[in-house]
């Protein structure tokens, strides 16, 4: 197995177990770090999907709609929608200054829509990663 296939097994398996995290996350109320693991989850696909497209490793960037046109993906509005927002999670989960502001938005009702979106988003990559 060369490198970029090991790298393609490493996005691919790191996004299933951030995906159970992000699931026990939930249950435990641990309403922002859950939802840090959802933007973990569809970046980790995406990066999956270019490394095995490109042959090249994955770019440094963590905007989900910019990932999915270096894949080549076609996108819903709706999906560009959810892709933007759920984006916003790796910064708002990540840095103190907007933290506060964060966990008061991820409640209850909140963190499980955007789980059940996630995990749409993630049946959708995973299927592309197989077209690939």
């Amino acid at each position: 197995m060369t490198d970029l296939n090991n790298q393609v097994v490493f996005w691919k398996n790191s996004a299933e177990k951030n995906w159970k995290t992000a699931l026990s996350l939930l249950e435990l109320r641990h309403y922002d770090m859950c939802l840090f693991c959802c933007h973990l989850v569809l970046e980790k696909y995406l990066k999956a999907i270019i490394v095995k497209n490109s042959k090249q490793p994955a770019p440094y960037i963590h905007d989900l709609n910019r990932l999915c046109e270096i894949a080549k993906l076609e996108r819903t509005a709706e999906q560009k929608e959810w892709l933007n927002e759920i984006t916003k999670f790796n910064v708002q989960a990540r840095y103190a200054d907007i933290k506060l502001a964060f966990y008061k938005k991820a409640t209850n009702n909140f963190t499980k829509k955007f789980v059940e979106i996630t995990s749409n988003l993630r049946l959708w990559l995973k299927k592309e990663f197989l077209k690939t």
